[in-house]
């Protein structure tokens, strides 16, 4: 799998999250390793949902993990602090924002 398809489908999932109920301003930026390795980010800002492939530089908190790890993360298949306690996904920043990703991932608009 190649970075450009990985992205388009983490993009796809990631804009289909509810952040409406989110007031805080949330900036993740992913760090891909292995197969379809790159870098993006997430920001979540006003309730919307904001995807893009570059490096983010005022974060709150950067992730890394393979792109494997993120798609069950994002499929709800992996909670993200059982992947961090199995070393899958590695947690950089604030850990207060960080905890928010799953509420980000759990909630999906109606389509």
């Amino acid at each position: 799998m190649t970075y450009e398809t990985f992205f388009a489908e983490v993009k796809e999932t990631l804009l289909k999250a509810d952040a409406s109920g989110i007031t805080d301003h949330l900036a993740y930026q992913f760090n891909i390793t292995g197969e379809a390795e790159g870098i993006f980010y997430v920001e979540v800002k006003d309730g919307e949902v904001y995807v893009e492939p570059y490096e983010y530089h005022d974060r709150d908190v950067i992730f890394t993990c393979s792109a494997k790890t993120l798609k069950k993360i994002a499929k709800g298949k992996l909670d993200p602090i059982v992947a961090v306690t199995l070393q899958k996904l590695k947690v950089d920043g604030n850990i207060d924002k960080a905890l928010k990703l799953k509420s980000l991932l759990g909630g999906k608009k109606e389509a």
